[in-house]
């Protein structure tokens, strides 16, 4: 029995894009370096083919500071598998849940608590304003 393994297309242009997101560059940076023939469009088109003119992807890989072949052969579930398996001397992935004790309830008896004390004081502000007011009346 004889095991064969699928060999998936790589598409240059979604690995362009993936190169251009991780390294944080916009198709308008990208157009702008390229030169006064390209623009944005043109790079979103490019981004789209299959297979890229090995001319235009070595100018790309030029401005991204990348080798050309990166773009060409890169595999992403690959590079999920490659990073996935890198940990050496006890290192670990972690995942870090933190248990916040916080009661909302407790919070939003509080919230009320402060508001009531809030509004009581305005009650008394307004009295002593309307006592004011009575005796400015009744001075006259």
């Amino acid at each position: 029995m004889t095991h064969t393994t699928s060999n998936p297309k790589i598409h240059e242009g979604r690995n362009l894009k993936r190169f251009r997101e991780m390294l944080g560059v916009k198709q308008d940076f990208l157009a702008f370096e390229l030169g006064e023939d390209w623009n944005q469009q043109k790079i979103s088109l490019l981004e789209q083919k299959e297979k890229i003119d090995s001319d235009i992807l070595e100018q790309v890989a030029a401005v991204l500071k990348i080798p050309a072949e990166a773009i060409r052969n890169f595999d992403e579930n690959q590079a999920i598998n490659i990073i996935s398996n890198t940990f050496h001397d006890q290192s670990t992935g972690v995942n870090v849940h933190p248990t916040f004790n916080i009661n909302p309830i407790e919070e939003i008896r509080r919230l009320h608590e402060e508001k009531m004390a809030l509004y009581e004081r305005m009650l008394a502000e307004k009295d002593e304003m309307m006592g004011r007011m009575e005796r400015l009346v009744g001075g006259r």
